[in-house]
């Protein structure tokens, strides 16, 4: 039995590996740890850049 103290309006009870909340919990851990680790696609990088681009262009040039 693994127990855990859990966030939210139950805090002060154990969450119990047999508790679907636990469960859901533990999955969607896992999931975003998953998306975390995907490596960003080339099409959404070029697309970032360019996007960088553009609004370099309408800054004026403060900096310099």
């Amino acid at each position: 039995m693994t127990t855990k103290k859990g966030i939210g309006p139950s805090a002060g009870e154990p969450l119990r590996a047999e508790n679907p909340h636990a469960q859901i919990a533990t999955k969607l851990r896992a999931l975003y740890l998953s998306v975390q680790d995907e490596a960003i696609p080339d099409r959404f990088l070029d697309l970032l850049e360019k996007l960088d681009a553009v609004e370099r262009k309408s800054l004026p040039d403060v900096a310099e």
